[in-house]
């Protein structure tokens, strides 16, 4: 698994942070191959991902309009993928809604203005940053080599590395 920055280790460690043990409701918002998806089933949680580009074990579904019930899972993650929306604060909103009371959210991606951003981003969105990494040394390894790969897309408008850290977050929804 290497279609974010670390990988596997990277995701695990996500959960880690989280303290979350299995059997939960997980949704992964930006799934791609399904890489995350299939690692969290065989950890024993019940995972769905959705993606505009689904590959195996991956719904299609837009990360701005998810296609399940408010309140339908305990835990959500996104790695490398809020950022691409092209909305921010509309995934952070659309996640807070899919989780039910006191729900977890996993994140990682890049991040401009880099934790305080996140802390003052998810905070808007009704979460509380209980924990936060930055990861920005493995992002630019990560994108150094998808460059050398010929698998880099031009960065959203606005996003330069002067502006930009790499953060691994993990925050709980807090309001209703």
């Amino acid at each position: 698994m290497n279609r974010h920055p670390g990988g596997e280790a990277a995701t695990l460690r996500l959960l880690e942070l989280a303290g979350i043990a299995p059997p939960l409701e997980i949704i992964d918002l930006g799934a791609g191959d399904g890489e995350t998806v299939r690692l969290l089933r065989s950890l024993g949680h019940r995972a769905v991902g959705i993606d505009l580009s689904p590959g195996p074990d991956v719904e299609h579904g837009d990360i701005l309009s998810p296609p399940f019930a408010p309140g339908s899972f305990d835990a959500a993650v996104s790695q490398c993928a809020l950022l691409l929306t092209g909305n921010v604060p509309a995934a952070f909103s659309a996640a807070h809604t899919l989780l039910r009371s006191g729900g977890v959210f996993m994140y990682s991606d890049v991040v401009p203005g880099g934790v305080p951003a996140l802390k003052s981003l998810a905070a808007g969105a009704g979460f509380t940053l209980e924990a936060a990494e930055d990861i920005t040394t493995a992002w630019r390894e990560y994108y150094i080599a998808a460059l050398w790969r010929g698998e880099v897309q031009p960065p959203p408008e606005g996003i330069s590395g002067k502006n930009c850290r790499y953060v691994s977050a993990v925050m709980r929804k807090t309001q209703k």
